[in-house]
């Protein structure tokens, strides 16, 4: 597995912005997918967003796409992702997670993740 830490989260306005920064640590970072979800009080953990392994191909849930970016900068071992327009629905805790399969492309499925963050609070006020 690899060690994940997330960074960035915090309280916003409507409309505004926040970068998400997660930092891997323990295996090659750059033969992995690696994707963002949130969780949301009372709700499951959904998909937010996907990269693949060189940082090729990009995935993004409906409700995101046009206003989030997900990248990758491979030689720092970081993911981020870039949130703009935020809206109060965006409200939750982000994790950061890793593929455990080299040169697979990142899923909507948790279970096919098998590092995960601590997860970074995003609030969104209205």
């Amino acid at each position: 597995q690899v060690q994940l830490v997330e960074s960035g989260g915090g309280l916003v306005q409507a409309g505004g912005s926040l970068r998400l920064s997660c930092t891997a640590s323990g295996r090659t970072f750059s033969s992995y997918s690696m994707g963002w979800f949130r969780q949301a009080p009372g709700k499951e953990r959904e998909f937010v967003a996907g990269i693949s392994w060189g940082g090729g191909a990009t995935y993004y849930t409906d409700s995101v796409k046009g206003r989030f970016t997900i990248s990758r900068d491979n030689a720092k071992n970081t993911v981020n992702l870039q949130m703009n327009s935020l809206k109060p629905e965006d409200t939750a805790v982000y994790y950061c997670t890793s593929r455990g399969l080299v040169y697979n492309p990142p899923t909507r499925e948790a279970a096919d993740y098998d590092s995960w963050g601590q997860g970074t609070q995003v609030t969104v006020s209205s």
